[in-house]
């Protein structure tokens, strides 16, 4: 693999193959990995933004289809979160096996959903997962996998978004890693007003400078 910007990958895991699009800055040593909420893919523009800022920065970022197209149709398959997570670890795998990547510093970023399976991930690689960042998450969905992750984890709701930003809280509570929540005053679930998501990619970048150095 080469070291470029804009190369699109297809992971082999198991019998599927998952499609991918990375994006690597000259000199970057660190690699954020997206997971994406159900419904949504890597095309979700609110994500590639983030990993765009993120790309400024010098942080290298992989956003990752972790269903194919056929099972991404059925809802048993989006909301399975065990499967998700399954799928994830298995792109971190793949990432590490790729030479241009060995030294690197690997994170995740959660939207939605997709926050549930990278903290259950983290979980299960405590040694590889460097720093975690969930925006809007439903990391109540990784419940039992919650006191078991060591990477640093930082929780972004908006102020507006009340059921999420209580199940953060709550999230929180049984986090015993290094962690934080940031409410984002005016925002609401998907960040659409005005600064909100640029508020939250900043955020999210210091996070991942702080922890994945």
């Amino acid at each position: 693999m080469k070291k470029e910007i804009g190369e699109n990958v297809f992971i082999p895991l198991g019998s599927v193959t998952l499609e991918g699009r990375l994006e690597v800055p000259e000199n970057a040593d660190s690699i954020i990995i997206f997971s994406h909420g159900s419904g949504s893919s890597r095309f979700s523009p609110r994500n590639k933004y983030v990993a765009e800022l993120l790309n400024e920065k010098g942080i290298a970022t992989l956003l990752v289809d972790l269903l194919t197209s056929r099972e991404s149709i059925a809802n048993s398959a989006r909301f399975d979160i065990s499967l998700l997570t399954q799928r994830l670890a298995g792109v971190t795998h793949w990432i590490q096996a790729q030479p241009v990547f060995r030294n690197y510093h690997i994170g995740f970023f959660g939207a939605s959903t997709g926050a549930a399976s990278a903290l259950g991930a983290a979980s299960l690689m405590p040694g590889t997962v460097k720093a975690v960042v969930s925006r809007g998450g439903r990391p109540d969905l990784a419940f039992r996998a919650l006191p078991l992750v060591k990477a640093p984890v930082l929780l972004i709701t908006g102020s507006l978004d009340d059921e999420v930003t209580e199940l953060n809280q709550q999230a929180l509570e049984r986090l015993s890693c290094t962690k934080e929540l940031v409410v984002i005053d005016g925002a609401t679930h998907l960040f659409e007003e005005p600064g909100k998501l640029q508020e939250v990619a900043e955020i999210a970048g210091e996070w991942f400078r702080k922890h994945l150095a």
